[in-house]
C-alpha cells in the first residue's frame, strides 16, 4: 500500500481498508504539487506546504481566494491481494463537487456535502497495486453554470456572499463568506474515505423510536436497516447496556430489523441544569461491523397553543416546560483541518459553563459531526438543529429538491437517536429572503411558490425519515404556513430581533418588545488583544486600518461600535481599551435583552443569542473568540443566564426600577436581597434589604425602588444570595456611564502561583469605585470571573487556569481593565 511517498505491504487483503491520511494534491492545470492529509482541506495543505500565505494573516484571504477558482485533484494507491466479492467505497463530507476514480473508472460524481455516498467499485478493482483519485471542480465555477441553467435567476445574498452562486451548491453556504467569515470557499474532505468490503450484509442506519408508558416504563424501537447485494442470511445482535439478544434475518436489498427494549425503571435524560444527563449504550452488530450510539430516554414536546397574545413557543422535557438559555452555533473554524474534536469539545463546554441548556446549529454551516452531537448529550445541551439554508433563495429543480430529499433522509436518521436533538428546523430565515431582493420583490408569488416547494421537501423527508419529529418550518416564523415579518411581530412562534445593530437603536429597545422565544439577537466587539496580535502588526492596531476593516465583515460594523461608545460611554484613550469598551458594551446590550425577556417567564420561553463562537479571527457578534477564550461578554453571560438570577429593569416612564427574581429550578427559592447606592468614590450606601420567594420555573417581582431614591452621581447596586447556594451581584446606571464622574479606582494587584494545579490565584483589590474590571494575558487560559464590580475596599480572588502548562515559576504578564481607566487619560 503507497500512502504518499511510503509504501506499506499487507499480506491478506482485510475487509475495510482506511483511506485516509496522505494524498498527492495536484492542481488540474499541473502547475502546482504538494501533498494533502485527508481528512483535510486544500488551503491548509498549500499553507503547509509553503504554498500560500496564511488565510487568517493580515489581508492575505485576498491573495488565496484564487485556490477556490481553480479544480484540483487528490490521488492515492492502496494493495489487494484478493478482488473477489463486493466492494463499495464509503465516503462522506465530501466538499463539494467531485469526480472519483478508480483505476481510472468513474465511481462517483458527488455535488453534495451533507451526503454520504457507497457506489459499488467491485468491477474495477484489481489484484495489487491499485489508485484512487479525486478530482474537484471548482465550487465557484459550478454554481456559476448551475445559476445559468436555472428557469429564472435565483438571487443570493451579495451582502453575506462576495463569492456569487453559493445557493447552487450544496455545500455550507458560509464558505462563501458571511458577514462574520472569511470568504475562500474552501474545498476537501472532512469526514470518512474508506473501502470496505460486503460480506452478507451492511448497516445503512440505525434509527430509535421511544414510547413513554403511563407506569413509567419506556419501550424503545431500534430499527436496523440493512443493505444486501445478494440474497443471504445475516446474524444482527442488538445490545442496550448489555441487554444482548440475536436475529437471524433474511436480507436482500435494504431490509428493516426491530427489536423492541423494555426499559421497567428508566432513567431519564435531562437538559443541562434540570436533572441528570442519563445515557445507554445502544449497539447493533453484524459479524464485520458495529454502530454504537448513546440513548437518552426522554419526551420533548414543543407548544404552540393560542393565548391571549398569540400563540406559545415553549419546549417541553419529560413533562416540564424547560427555559431555553442558549446561543447560536456556527462552524468551529473556517477551515476544517483547523478544527478537531478538542476544540469543540472546549467550546461547548464553555457554553454549558455559561449555564447553557440549548445550542442552535444555524443553517448556514453544516450537520455537525457525530462527535459535537454526543457532546451534547453528554453535557445536557439542547439541539435546535437547521437544515443547511440561510440567508439565500434556493431552486426549486427536480434534481436540486431531489438531491435535498436525499440529504435530508440521511441526516435525520443519522442524528435522530441523539436526546439533545431537540427541533428540526427548515431554514434560517429564508421567509424574510424573499423580501431582500429585486427579483422576489416585483415577482413574490413566483419565489414564494418556489420557496414552499423546496420548504415541503424538506418536511416531507423529515416526516418520513421520523414520523413524529418536532418540526418548525424556519426561523424565525409565527406559525406554520405563515410567511410573515417574524423579525418585529413577537406574539408568536420564535423571533429575531436585530433592530439594536442593525438599525442602530438603543439597548432599551430590547425592552420595546415581547418575544414568545427569540432565537436571533445579538451585538457586535472586536476579539481580544491577544487574538488580534496573532493576524494584525502594531501598525495595524487602529479600528480604520485596512487590516481591521477586513476582518470586520458587517457593513458598517465599525462605525456601530464606535457610534454606540459615544451614546454610552467616554472614548477610550487608546487602541487596546477601544478593544476592551466595545466587549463590555456587547455584554451590556446582550443582558438588557436577556435579563428582559427572562422576566416575562413564562410568556417568553427562550432566549439563544447570536453568536457562541467565531470561525476565524474576526470582529464578531461572538461571546468566545476564535480559540476559546472568553471575552467579557461570556463572564456576563455565566451571570445572568444563571438559573436563579436577580435583574434591575427600569419601568416605561423610567421612574420606577424592579428587581425581577428568576427561578429555572425545580424548588422554591428564597432570596435576601440588599440593595443599595455607590457612590463615585466606591461607597455602598444602603436603601433597603428584602427577602422575595419565587416559585418552581417562575418570574416575579422582588422588590421595586423609585429612582428619585437614587442620588445623583451614584448607581443603584445589589446583592443577593438564594436559598439553594446560589447568588450574584449587579449595578445599574440610571441614565449612561459617559454622565458618570469616575473617579481612579486604584486597583491593587497580587499574584500567587498554586502549585498542585498549575494555576494562578490573582487577588484584586480597589481603593475607589471599580466597574468592569478585566483581567487579560498573552497566556491563554481562563478565569473563574472576570468583567466584575468592586467598591471601595473590596477585594476579588480569581483564579487563571492556563490552557498550557507555563514554565515554572514564571507569571504572565497580566494586563488590568476598568471603565475609568478605560476613559481616563491620567
Amino acid at each position: 500500500m503507497q500512502i504518499g511517498n511510503e509504501i506499506v505491504t499487507q499480506q491478506t487483503t482485510p475487509s475495510s481498508i482506511d483511506l485516509s491520511g496522505s494524498w498527492q494534491l495536484t492542481s488540474v492545470d499541473g502547475e502546482i504539487k504538494s501533498t494533502i492529509t485527508l481528512p483535510g482541506d486544500v488551503h491548509t495543505a498549500l499553507h503547509r506546504a509553503g504554498l500560500i500565505p496564511d488565510p487568517y494573516f493580515g489581508r492575505n484571504e485576498e491573495k488565496v481566494q484564487w485556490v477556490a477558482q481553480r479544480e484540483w485533484t487528490v490521488e492515492r494507491s492502496f494493495t489487494l491481494q484478493e478482488v473477489e466479492g463486493d466492494w463499495y467505497l464509503d465516503i462522506d463530507y465530501l466538499d463539494t463537487v467531485g469526480s472519483v476514480y478508480i483505476n481510472g473508472f468513474l465511481a462517483l460524481e458527488a455535488d453534495n456535502s451533507f451526503r454520504r455516498y457507497r457506489p459499488d467499485v467491485s468491477s474495477m478493482l484489481k489484484s495489487g497495486d491499485n489508485v484512487i483519485r479525486i478530482v474537484f471542480a471548482s465550487n465557484p465555477g459550478v454554481g456559476a453554470e448551475r445559476q445559468k441553467q436555472q428557469p429564472f435567476y435565483v438571487p443570493y445574498s451579495t451582502g453575506n456572499s462576495p463569492i456569487p452562486d453559493g445557493n447552487m451548491l450544496r455545500k455550507p453556504q458560509c464558505h462563501f463568506g458571511w458577514d462574520w467569515n472569511i470568504a475562500i470557499a474552501p474545498l476537501g474532505l472532512y469526514g470518512t474515505i474508506a473501502l470496505k468490503k460486503l460480506e452478507t450484509a451492511r448497516i445503512e442506519h440505525v434509527v430509535t423510536r421511544q414510547v413513554h408508558n403511563n407506569d413509567g416504563s419506556v419501550d424503545l424501537t431500534v430499527t436496523a436497516s440493512l443493505f444486501a447485494k445478494h440474497v443471504g442470511v445475516a446474524q444482527v445482535y442488538f445490545d442496550l447496556d448489555g441487554e444482548r439478544v440475536r436475529l437471524d434475518v433474511g436480507v436482500k436489498g435494504e431490509t428493516d430489523v426491530n427489536y423492541l427494549f423494555h426499559i421497567d425503571e428508566p432513567r431519564l435524560w435531562w437538559p443541562s441544569g434540570s436533572g441528570e444527563q442519563a445515557l445507554y449504550t445502544l449497539s447493533v452488530e453484524l459479524s464485520d461491523e458495529v454502530v454504537t450510539k448513546q440513548i437518552g430516554l426522554r419526551t420533548i414536546d414543543l407548544i404552540t397553543t393560542p393565548d391571549a397574545s398569540g400563540a406559545r413557543f415553549a419546549f417541553k422535557v419529560n413533562g416540564r416546560e424547560i427555559f431555553c438559555r442558549g446561543a447560536n452555533w456556527i462552524p468551529a473554524d473556517a477551515l476544517y483541518s483547523l478544527s478537531s474534536p478538542e476544540k469543540t469539545e472546549d467550546l461547548l463546554q464553555s457554553a454549558k459553563a455559561a449555564n447553557m441548556n440549548m445550542i442552535r446549529v444555524w443553517g448556514g454551516g453544516f450537520y455537525e459531526q457525530d462527535y459535537f452531537y454526543d457532546l451534547c448529550d453528554r453535557l445536557g445541551l439542547l439541539v435546535w438543529q437547521d437544515f443547511m439554508f440561510a440567508c439565500n433563495l434556493y431552486p426549486s429543480t427536480e434534481d436540486f429538491l431531489g438531491n435535498v430529499a436525499i440529504e435530508v433522509d440521511y441526516q435525520v436518521r443519522r442524528l435522530s437517536s441523539h436526546p439533545s436533538i431537540a427541533l428540526w428546523c427548515g431554514d434560517n430565515e429564508l421567509v424574510g429572503a424573499l423580501t431582500w431582493f429585486e427579483e422576489s420583490r416585483k415577482d413574490r408569488d413566483r419565489y414564494l411558490v418556489s420557496y414552499d416547494r423546496l420548504n415541503r421537501t424538506i418536511e416531507q423527508a423529515v416526516k418520513k425519515a421520523l414520523p413524529g419529529a418536532l418540526w418548525w418550518p424556519s426561523s424565525p416564523a409565527s406559525g406554520y404556513l405563515d410567511f410573515g415579518d417574524a423579525w418585529h411581530a413577537d406574539g408568536s412562534g420564535d423571533m429575531h430581533y436585530w433592530s439594536v445593530w442593525h438599525e442602530n437603536k438603543s439597548f432599551d429597545n430590547y425592552r420595546s418588545v415581547r418575544p414568545r422565544f427569540c432565537s436571533e439577537f445579538g451585538f457586535q466587539s472586536y476579539t481580544s488583544l491577544p487574538v488580534i496580535r496573532t493576524y494584525a502588526e502594531e501598525k495595524d492596531m487602529n479600528i480604520a486600518s485596512p487590516v481591521m476593516e477586513l476582518h470586520q465583515k458587517n457593513a458598517g460594523g465599525n462605525e456601530r461600535i464606535a457610534g454606540t461608545m459615544f451614546r454610552y460611554f467616554r472614548f477610550p484613550k487608546d487602541f487596546p481599551n477601544f478593544v476592551y469598551l466595545s466587549q463590555i458594551q456587547q455584554g451590556l446590550a446582550i443582558k438588557t435583552a436577556v435579563e428582559y425577556w427572562r422576566s416575562l417567564k413564562p410568556h417568553c420561553m427562550g432566549t439563544i443569542y447570536w453568536q457562541l463562537n467565531d470561525t476565524w479571527p474576526v470582529a464578531s457578534w461572538s461571546s468566545l473568540d476564535y480559540g476559546g477564550r472568553w471575552k467579557a461578554m461570556h463572564y456576563l453571560v455565566k451571570r445572568f443566564f444563571q438559573p436563579v438570577a436577580v435583574a434591575a429593569i427600569p419601568s416605561e416612564d423610567g421612574k420606577k426600577i424592579r428587581f425581577s427574581l428568576v427561578n429555572d429550578t425545580l424548588a422554591d427559592v428564597s432570596v435576601d436581597l440588599s440593595i443599595s447606592v455607590l457612590t463615585m468614590k466606591g461607597e455602598r450606601k444602603h436603601l433597603k434589604d428584602v427577602q422575595a420567594v419565587c416559585s418552581p420555573d417562575a418570574a416575579v417581582t422582588a422588590a421595586t425602588i423609585d429612582v428619585s431614591d437614587i442620588a445623583e452621581g451614584t448607581l443603584l447596586a445589589w446583592r443577593f444570595t438564594a436559598s439553594n447556594g446560589m447568588g450574584g451581584e449587579g449595578h445599574h446606571v440610571n441614565g449612561t456611564y459617559k454622565a458618570l464622574e469616575l473617579e481612579p479606582a486604584g486597583l491593587m494587584v497580587t499574584h500567587e502561583y498554586v502549585e498542585a494545579s498549575g494555576a494562578i490565584d490573582i487577588n484584586v483589590t480597589a481603593k475607589g469605585l471599580a466597574l468592569f474590571v478585566m483581567i487579560e494575558s498573552e497566556a491563554d487560559g481562563k478565569y473563574s470571573d472576570n468583567a466584575f464590580d468592586l467598591a471601595a475596599g473590596e477585594s476579588r480572588r480569581i483564579t487563571f487556569t492556563p490552557a498550557h502548562q507555563l514554565e515554572r515559576g514564571k507569571l504572565p504578564d497580566f494586563r488590568f481593565y476598568d471603565l475609568h481607566s478605560c476613559q481616563s487619560a491620567d
